[in-house]
């Protein structure tokens, strides 16, 4: 397809989202679902403008969905107030760890013994498959900084925190398949374990967090002491912390992903620090926007006569101009690459991805959610929720691209690509069908 005719599919489904908003919102489903539809329809069974499978362009895939990722996690970090030692983290953290790990070499053996694959691509597909997706998952996560529901608390906690811890997996998959049928040597497992796990994991959140926490900390300062009426720059402070963290963390062997969601994370605890570790978000308090005037892309901002508000009022102008465009940026994004992931699918299509994506959703992730979480972190009933909304998504394209972009053998990659598209595309599907009854069922019975 040619960049014109690009803008031209993509305008046409920004007009049609933006004149049929009203209705949409009225069909119990999720608009990724609508996306996929429209990739299905500019795609061979359609209007034909694509026709290529996923080999050809996972170069720039692999950079288009990592973007996508590192968006999503730095906005959902920045939604997450409440303290690490809270108890809503503590789910959190079961999830995107045991819980994760559990996935991982559950649905391994469900695509060895089950699927007849070697167990290198085995454990590749289920690394892949396994994280649950920030960007996709977004219904289900907390809506904003001051949503301290548990079960959303813990979602978007994991969506955050598993992107990373699943890459070391992705990366021990490459290595058992380049040494074939025979085992990786015992150094080679040592050494994988000791950077890529070991360093590289507490490394990136360290990092992360203590660049957005310090930086936010520079930043309000700056900007109460000076009274900025006009801040003009807080878009560029987030796409800078989103690059920063990433790049250093690349730079010192730490998982960049992790990096970004923590710098998102010590960004938002600046602003608590700010407020005083009150619980209302200075975004939702003291800030007295005024029109915006033509050109002009962010807010207004009142500071008032008493020096000791001026922080938490730039904190809060600060926090919600960042929420605003992040959030702009995410939806395009998604809109982007899931249209594309429909456009792919007819390339890809893989019915063996019936019972692997059954057997991910059904049974190994709840049964991990289940057995690994206890009673007084999570309720029987909100495990289940839990086992259920492990959406997959935009991340699992990424990694799929970085696999095929890193030596993979054609034929793995094409089996690869086959299995995750094709359960990604199932997960859409499903996950948007159900994703809004069961909030629904499970409003009702919190309220209750």
């Amino acid at each position: 397809m040619s960049f014109s005719l690009w803008l031209l599919v993509l305008g046409t489904l920004l007009l049609i989202l933006a004149l049929a908003s009203a209705y949409l919102r009225l069909l119990p489903i999720s608009s990724s679902v609508l996306y996929l539809t429209f990739g299905l329809a500019i795609g061979p069974l359609g209007l034909k403008l694509w026709q290529q499978g996923l080999g050809p362009i996972s170069g720039w895939l692999e950079h288009l969905a990592g973007a996508a990722v590192l968006v999503s996690l730095f906005i959902g970090g920045l939604k997450l107030r409440l303290p690490l030692r809270s108890p809503e983290w503590r789910a959190a953290w079961l999830l995107a760890g045991p819980v994760l790990v559990g996935t991982i070499l559950g649905l391994t053996l469900v695509g060895h013994f089950g699927l007849g694959l070697d167990w290198g691509l085995a454990l590749l597909v289920a690394a892949i498959l396994s994280p649950t997706d920030p960007v996709l998952a977004s219904l289900v996560q907390v809506s904003h900084a001051g949503d301290v529901d548990r079960l959303r608390y813990a979602i978007s906690g994991e969506a955050g925190l598993n992107d990373g811890i699943a890459f070391p997996f992705v990366v021990l998959a490459l290595l058992l398949i380049a040494q074939g049928q025979a085992l990786p040597q015992l150094d080679e497992v040592m050494r994988w374990l000791l950077s890529d796990v070991v360093w590289a994991v507490p490394a990136g959140l360290l990092l992360g967090y203590a660049l957005g926490r310090g930086t936010g900390r520079l930043v309000i300062y700056l900007r109460a002491r000076h009274t900025d009426t006009v801040v003009t720059a807080n878009d560029f402070l987030a796409l800078a912390l989103i690059s920063l963290s990433y790049a250093c963390a690349e730079f010192i062997g730490a998982w960049g992903f992790l990096a970004t969601f923590a710098a998102g994370l010590g960004l938002r605890h600046a602003e608590v620090e700010t407020s005083s570790h009150t619980d209302d978000p200075a975004e939702e308090k003291n800030v007295n926007p005024a029109p915006r005037e033509e050109g002009q892309a962010n807010v207004l901002v009142e500071f008032g006569a008493d020096p000791e508000e001026h922080p938490q009022i730039a904190a809060g102008a600060l926090m919600a101009d960042i929420l605003s465009f992040g959030g702009l940026l995410e939806r395009i994004l998604e809109i982007l690459l899931v249209t594309l992931l429909g456009a792919l699918l007819i390339y890809h299509w893989d019915w063996r991805a019936l019972p692997l994506a059954l057997a991910l959703f059904c049974l190994v992730r709840p049964a991990m959610a289940v057995l690994l979480i206890r009673e007084r972190q999570l309720p029987l009933g909100h495990r289940l929720f839990v086992g259920w909304f492990g959406i997959r998504g935009i991340g699992s394209l990424y990694y799929l691209s970085y696999a095929i972009n890193h030596d993979l053998s054609p034929l793995a990659a094409s089996e690869a690509s086959d299995l995750v598209l094709s359960v990604v595309a199932l997960s859409i599907l499903l996950h948007g069908l159900s994703t809004q009854p069961l909030l629904d069922c499970y409003e009702r019975l919190y309220r209750r």
